[in-house]
């Protein structure tokens, strides 16, 4: 049965517009960080957008936590929400979700299990690559002895990190980006683990699935034949 809530039926109304706001932020963001060019009022204009969707979602934490009634024990039931608040930039991992509501919303049969954690890790680890490699390329293109000074530097830096390959080509040189480059670490294991687990899960359904046809077969097939 669904939860009939108030936050539940708070959290079912705002998932869209928090995900397409969630994405604004993502995009403001990025032409805040690539657009050196561009004139002031433009990168104020981005700013005042992610200003605005942080706001947004400030409020959004605020009323799902008055209506839980739950009070400190919202706050450690939610981690990773209170974490998304705080760094916004992982706000935009929310966009994954908006598949699910779109599907509710128009009762249509959604994708298999295995199907949907490996669209959701993948399209996680693309919003999560994008993010991190901005975030990256703005402390790092301007620091003293950094070997990621363009964003294309950055990008390649994120793909080896989140795959764990690690070449070492390029490393930020910042606390803060070596504290995003840890981030990045333990959400590529994480990530790699879900694809892999649910892949394994698929192929033992199917092997067992053949198993059992087989032995059907087996049962029905006429003595002597």
């Amino acid at each position: 049965m669904d939860d009939d809530s108030r936050q539940a039926r708070w959290e079912r109304r705002t998932e869209i517009p928090l995900s397409l706001a969630s994405g604004l932020f993502l995009a403001a963001y990025a032409v805040l960080v690539l657009g050196h060019t561009l004139p002031v009022v433009w990168r104020q204009a981005c700013l005042a957008v992610m200003l605005a969707a942080w706001a947004l979602f400030g409020v959004d934490y605020a009323v799902r936590w008055r209506l839980s009634g739950q009070r400190l024990g919202f706050v450690r039931s939610h981690p990773v929400d209170t974490l998304a608040l705080l760094l916004p930039l992982l706000r935009p991992l929310r966009v994954v979700k908006v598949y699910e509501a779109v599907q509710r919303h128009h009762g249509e049969p959604r994708l298999s299990l295995h199907a949907r954690v490996v669209f959701y890790a993948g399209l996680s680890a693309a919003l999560l690559g994008f993010a991190g490699s901005l975030a990256v390329y703005q402390q790092e293109r301007g620091a003293p002895g950094a070997s990621i000074r363009t964003f294309g530097d950055s990008v390649w830096w994120t793909c080896t990190t989140l795959t764990t390959v690690g070449y070492g080509d390029v490393v930020p040189v910042t606390p803060i980006g070596r504290t995003i480059a840890s981030v990045l670490m333990v959400c590529g294991l994480a990530l790699l683990g879900a694809v892999t687990g649910s892949f394994s899960s698929w192929l033992l359904q199917v092997f067992a699935s053949e198993d059992e046809n087989d032995k059907l077969r087996v049962r029905e097939r006429p003595p002597g034949s």
